[in-house]
């Protein structure tokens, strides 16, 4: 047999040096649905109003491992009550090897929680659709803009003023 260049990539190749991202779970970590105006709410015709505010948090899980969870509070609401309430916190799991420190932020703020809302917006729309309504299906999230809003918050703050470690990017949807 020839000799192989692992650098040289492909099945087998050392790729210890290279910037590594998996996930490795993504689960739903809270879920509550309420339909508390139940059965009455079934016979009124007004049209709801939504509220959905939307909140990202990130942790360390541990040695490279990273926790993103996106966190939803979604309510409809007409003159005549509550029609629904819908409360999901959905979180993924990520191993990162060898990112630059500098690209830590921005893939764990944009990129990470882009992969996983659609699986969030997919148990939102499920769980309404189960409460006996129509499916809603949020609109996507631009996960930059909320980071770059959030950088620039940072950028104004007097120094010493922080969000304690964790980062967050918390927006209405």
């Amino acid at each position: 047999m020839a000799d192989q260049d692992p650098s040289a990539g492909g099945n087998g190749a050392d790729t210890n040096d290279q910037p590594q991202v998996s996930i490795l779970a993504q689960y739903v970590k809270d879920l509550s649905v309420e339909n508390p105006s139940a059965p009455k709410v079934y016979s009124w015709q007004a049209q709801p109003q939504l509220d959905v505010q939307f909140n990202l948090n990130v942790e360390d899980a541990g040695d490279g491992v990273h926790e993103v969870t996106l966190k939803f509070d979604i309510s409809a609401r007409s003159d005549n009550g509550v029609h629904f309430v819908i409360d999901l916190t959905y979180s993924g799991l990520f191993g990162i090897r060898n990112l630059p420190q500098e690209a830590l932020p921005p893939f764990l703020l944009i990129e990470a929680p882009r992969l996983l809302f659609p699986f969030a917006r997919q148990v939102i729309a499920e769980a309404i659709s189960s409460a006996g309504f129509p499916p809603l299906m949020l609109d996507p999230i631009d996960f930059g803009s909320a980071y770059m809003a959030q950088l620039e918050a940072a950028q104004q703050q007097p120094s010493g003023e922080g969000n304690g470690g964790n980062e967050q990017a918390p927006t209405d949807a």
